[in-house]
């Protein structure tokens, strides 16, 4: 007999939201579980509109409260594999792990085996009475960094609150083309691309979203950035930076062709051009422990790739220096 447990989640639907579909929203506020499954609970009164069961059609207006009491079946079709995880944090409510780039986080198409669903069921077979293997949020493959995993239901809902509620620091670091003058922040809400549904992208009906940057160390045609994020949107820091004209080093769908500064070394031409991925890392994650409420914060060394790009984006610079 397949297991079930049950799950509970509130969250607020802003202004933005305004005159869109109540599924296609709750799709987005619920980002764990797809939209059959979020439909299915709007249909069967799971899902509440302010107190009250509605249509997956109505229009909503903004500031209605979502309020989820449902049961998930155990995880299944997903089995173990073993992969190598390294844990930076571990209690037993959560654990907080250091993503290796290229690594994909749920299975979906094309993406069958080896994700890290799989192998956090190996690394802890509890997981798997946990939605998505207690996955809180998400990076994407090629992000590297850091991810938070709950351990058991109670804290998966009360880490999902915590996000929802911005009340979890997540800070990142990115290598981008040009030389911004100095830091700031970015506020330009995202929503998805209209014409291509891979992609995300600025838009003025989308939902709220803010990053706040500052300048970490700057190179030839080049800088180093520390980001915040405020919202944790869809590649909001990939979008965000392409939208203000500094798009990170090898974003394959928002940095356009790859552009080489100019009166660079051959060897560090060649290290960029040959630069695998978006040079995105996730360094740092602040939380309450849900249970003690006691501060935990935990930080995640850029990985060998980024790092060795930089050692030679640092010998240039020194070289012209």
């Amino acid at each position: 007999m397949t297991e079930e447990f049950p799950i509970q989640n509130v969250v607020t639907v802003g202004p933005e939201e305004a005159g869109r579909r109540l599924d296609q929203v709750a799709t987005e506020l619920l980002r764990d579980y797809s939209r059959a499954r979020v439909q299915g609970w709007i249909d069967s009164g799971e899902l509440t509109v302010d107190g009250a069961s509605a249509n997956r059609r109505l229009r909503l207006r903004g500031g209605e409260v979502l309020r989820l009491a449902a049961r998930l079946p155990e995880e299944g079709g997903v089995e173990p594999e073993r992969m190598a995880i390294e844990v930076l944090y571990q209690d037993e409510d959560l654990m907080v792990i250091n993503k290796a780039p290229g690594v994909v986080v749920h299975p979906g198409a094309g993406n069958r085996h080896g994700t890290l669903q799989h192998g956090l069921l190996a690394l802890d077979a509890k997981l798997g009475a946990v939605p998505r293997c207690g996955i809180v949020h998400r990076l994407d493959k090629d992000t590297s960094g850091v991810m938070v995993i709950a351990r058991n239901l109670a804290s998966h809902t009360a880490l999902v609150a915590a996000l929802a509620e911005r009340e979890i620091e997540r800070e990142y670091v990115a290598l981008v083309m040009g030389e911004p003058t100095a830091g700031g922040t970015v506020d330009a809400a995202i929503a998805r691309h209209r014409s291509q549904r891979t992609r995300m992208a600025v838009r003025s009906d989308g939902r709220a979203a803010v990053t706040h940057f500052r300048i970490a160390e700057r190179f030839r045609g080049y800088t180093l950035l520390q980001l915040r994020l405020e919202t944790g949107r869809t590649h909001q820091i990939r979008v965000h930076m392409a939208h203000i004209g500094h798009p990170i080093i090898g974003d394959p769908q928002y940095g356009g062709r790859r552009r080489l500064a100019a009166g660079l070394s051959a060897a560090t031409r060649a290290a960029l051009a040959a630069f695998p991925r978006q040079a995105l890392h996730a360094a740092r994650i602040a939380l309450a422990q849900p249970r003690s409420a006691q501060p935990i914060e935990v930080t995640a060394p850029v990985p060998a790739d980024l790092a060795q790009l930089l050692r030679q984006l640092r010998r240039e610079a020194n070289a012209i220096a």
